[in-house]
C-alpha cells in the first residue's frame, strides 16, 4: 500500500483526484494523509468527495474517509467496470475537475464510459469545460484516446445548475505525444458564453479581445447565449497551429469587468504564444497522466513549471514506472516523459 502525503507540492485537490484514479487503474492500494492541510479550508471539499465516490463506484473500489473536511482517505481498488455514471456535485463545484478523475479512472474500461454530471461548467480556479473541446480532447485524440462531451446546461458560481454529458471510448494503446515545434499558426478561435446578462457585456468582451490580439491569421469568436439558473459570462480562446494548440480563458466578475476581461484573455494567450512553449501549462498538467502511460517517449515545452505540474509528476512516479525530464532551454522548459523508466 502506498502512503501519500497530500500536503506536498501543490497540496490541493489534484493530488487526491490523480491518486484515486491511478490507484483504481493500477490496482495499488493508497492511503492519503494531510489532505489540503495548507489550504484555508482543510480536508476534502464536496467536489473532491464526489470525484472520489465516482471513481470508487465505477471501479467497484472500497473507500473510507470520503467525507467533507476529512484529512485522510483510504482507497482499495476493485475490479468492476461500471460504464454509465451519473453525478451531482450539488453546487457550482467544477465539472471539469471531477471529469479529470473519472476519465482517467476509465482508462482500462472495455466499454464506452458515459458520465452525466451536474455542477459548475465555468468557475474560478478550474479549466472551463470549453477548453476540453477546444484543446484537451483534440490532443488526446492524437494519442488514440477518443472523448467527447455535450454541454447541456451552463452553471456559474454560486448557483451552479450546469450539466455535461461526456463519453470516453475504450482506450487501447496510448500513443506518445511529441510537440517540439508548433509549426504555422492557422487561426484563433474563441467561445464566448453568456447567460442571463446584458448584451453589452458580450460586445465589450469581444471588442477588447479582438483589439488586443496581435495575430496575422483568421480570428473567429463564437457566441453562445444560454438561459439557466445562474448568471455568468466568459471567453475561452485557442490558438490552432499545424502541430498543436495553445489556450487561455477568463471569467467576468464584478471586480473584473467585460472590457478588462477581454483584454486580459487576449494578452494571456499572446504571452503563451510568444513564450516559445509548445503547450500551455494547464493542458500539460492534464495530459501528463496519459503521456506517462503511453507506448513511447513524449516531449513538449512549457513556459514555466507550476506547482501543479510538479505535484502531478510526483504522483505519477509514485504509481507508475515513469521518469520525467525537465531542462531549461532559453525561455522555456523542455519536458520529457519516459514510460518504463527509460
Amino acid at each position: 500500500m502506498l502512503e501519500i502525503d497530500s500536503s506536498k507540492g501543490e497540496g490541493g485537490g489534484q493530488v487526491v483526484r490523480s491518486s484515486v484514479a491511478l490507484s483504481a487503474i493500477t490496482g495499488i492500494e493508497a492511503r492519503l494523509t494531510r489532505i489540503r492541510e495548507n489550504r484555508p479550508t482543510n480536508g476534502l471539499s464536496k467536489q473532491h468527495c464526489i470525484a472520489v465516490r465516482a471513481v470508487a463506484d465505477m471501479t467497484g473500489s472500497v473507500v473510507t474517509g470520503n467525507h467533507t473536511g476529512s484529512s485522510e482517505l483510504y482507497f482499495k481498488p476493485g475490479n468492476i467496470q461500471k460504464s454509465d455514471i451519473e453525478l451531482d456535485i450539488g453546487t457550482a463545484g467544477s465539472i471539469s475537475l471531477v471529469l479529470q478523475a473519472v476519465m482517467l479512472a476509465g482508462r482500462n474500461h472495455k466499454e464506452r464510459v458515459r458520465i452525466d454530471v451536474r455542477g459548475g461548467t465555468n468557475v474560478m480556479w478550474a479549466p472551463p469545460i470549453d477548453s476540453y473541446q477546444q484543446i484537451l480532447f483534440p490532443l488526446m485524440e492524437r494519442m488514440g484516446i477518443n472523448a467527447r462531451l455535450d454541454i447541456v446546461d451552463r452553471g456559474f458560481y454560486p448557483d451552479g445548475g450546469g450539466r455535461v454529458i461526456a463519453e470516453l471510448e475504450p482506450v487501447d494503446v496510448i500513443s506518445p505525444l511529441n510537440i517540439t515545434s508548433l509549426g504555422e499558426l492557422k487561426r484563433v478561435e474563441g467561445i464566448l458564453y453568456i447567460q442571463q446578462l446584458k448584451d453589452r457585456i458580450m460586445e465589450d468582451m469581444i471588442t477588447s479581445c479582438e483589439d488586443s490580439l496581435d495575430v496575422r491569421c483568421p480570428v473567429h469568436i463564437e457566441v453562445q447565449r444560454t438561459v439557466g439558473n445562474s448568471k455568468g459570462a466568459g471567453l475561452s480562446l485557442v490558438a490552432v497551429y499545424d502541430n498543436g494548440r495553445m489556450g487561455s480563458n477568463v471569467l467576468t466578475t464584478k471586480g473584473h469587468p467585460a472590457k478588462q476581461a477581454g483584454e486580459d484573455v487576449a494578452k494571456d494567450l499572446m504571452k503563451e504564444m510568444k513564450s516559445g512553449a509548445t503547450m500551455d501549462i494547464h493542458t500539460a498538467d492534464q495530459l501528463l497522466p496519459y503521456m506517462a502511460m503511453a507506448d513511447g517517449h513524449s516531449e513538449f515545452t512549457v513556459s514555466r513549471i507550476s506547482r501543479h505540474l510538479l505535484s502531478q509528476m510526483d504522483t505519477l512516479e509514485t504509481f507508475l514506472d515513469v521518469r520525467f525530464g525537465v531542462e531549461r532551454k532559453g525561455s522555456v522548459y523542455n519536458m520529457t516523459v519516459a514510460p518504463g523508466g527509460a
